[in-house]
């Protein structure tokens, strides 16, 4: 096991991760005062190895505080110098690129709301090229994991040499306690595309509610990603944006020193009774693909039969009955939400498979 502790962002851009990457600040950048003394604040308090704090805030909804804007870039690099730490901010446009590096900011970050969309990335990657500054990509809104991998390689196609991903989890309809399911197997499959890539994760983002960052925190941790960028305000509850969702820097302290962090490589297991029952998934694994295989071969004959009588393929009424009985089926293991994922699943692509056979048959 090991700690936490300030890091060289160098050093960990180029290397395998000796010591998670911490990132935090608060969400927005508020006034000069509220940025230093939070800064003050994180480096009494926390391993901090890069100040954030947001500068232009994309909202929902119009009137909502949408960031101060330019003037604050320089209220958050003098808190990073205060306390020897360099910086980073969101940027959305060619124009915030041009500000940001113009007022000095070290490093780059790119909102989910930008990621869902290639030709924003691709405008501010434009603006990046032939800079040396690190950029930071979260993932899309949607659970898309190509758009967030196309986006990374944008930024690396026009030269920029550090290009890191922040996993901030997706947005969903189904209710869940978190603000944004966490959806962990996209950033499995992230670096299946893209090895090297270093992964960092928003606890705060994925929480919606500060009582839940130390679990996701940890899990982050026991899944082995390279760091955490975790809001965080002196005085959350005054806070202008996202308050529920931000720690105080005390908090994130504690948070961090309770954190068991194991970055060596895993060994094999050696355990018979766990052997024997990865079997038993193993075997009960395969008997799904059957029966799942078995219900597609009926999906066919439905298929059939409704292209000879000119029926319609999708049925919204027996969408949402089969979906709804299934939840209704959800207990303490299998949640009304795991339900409602995995059969909305097994329903698109059956009606999907109906709509590809009918196609061949015409």
């Amino acid at each position: 096991m090991t700690e936490l502790r300030t890091q060289d962002l160098e050093t960990w851009f180029s290397g395998p991760t000796e010591s998670p990457l911490l990132i935090a600040g608060p969400c927005s950048v508020e006034s000069p005062e509220q940025v230093l003394r939070t800064a003050e604040e994180l480096k009494q308090n926390a391993p901090l190895s890069l100040l954030r704090g947001g500068v232009w805030k994309p909202r929902t909804k119009p009137g909502s505080f949408e960031g101060i804007g330019t003037e604050a870039l320089q209220w958050l690099i003098d808190a990073g110098k205060a306390i020897g730490t360099p910086v980073t901010t969101e940027v959305a446009n060619a124009q915030h690129v041009e500000e940001a590096l113009k007022a000095g900011i070290d490093v780059l970050w790119i909102g989910a709301r930008t990621t869902v969309n290639p030709f924003y990335v691709q405008e501010i990657a434009d603006a990046l090229h032939g800079v040396d500054v690190p950029v930071f990509v979260k993932n899309p809104i949607h659970a898309e994991v190509g758009l967030w991998a196309g986006a990374i390689e944008r930024f690396r196609a026009v030269g920029v040499k550090h290009v890191a991903a922040v996993h901030r989890g997706f947005f969903s309809t189904a209710k869940h306690i978190y603000r944004n399911e966490p959806q962990w197997q996209l950033s499995f499959e992230l670096r299946a595309l893209l090895p090297d890539t270093k992964i960092v994760v928003d606890p705060s983002h994925i929480a919606g509610d500060r009582k839940l960052v130390p679990d996701i925190c940890q899990v982050a941790m026991d899944m082995g990603m390279d760091g955490l960028m975790v809001e965080t305000h002196w005085n959350p509850e005054i806070a202008l944006s996202d308050a529920a969702q931000q720690v105080t820097p005390a908090n994130l302290g504690a948070i961090v020193r309770d954190l068991k962090v194991n970055t060596t490589l895993p060994v094999a297991e050696s355990n018979p009774e766990l052997d024997a029952l990865r079997k038993e998934i193993d075997a009960l694994d395969d008997t799904l693909v059957g029966v799942l295989r078995d219900r597609f071969a009926l999906v066919r004959e439905i298929a059939d039969i409704k292209e000879k009588e000119g029926l319609s393929v999708f049925r919204k009424d027996r969408w949402m009955k089969l979906v709804r009985e299934r939840m209704e089926q959800g207990d303490e293991s299998m949640t009304p939400e795991f339900m409602h994922e995995l059969f909305s699943i097994i329903h698109k692509y059956s009606v999907n498979y109906q709509t590809t056979l009918v196609k061949k048959d015409k």
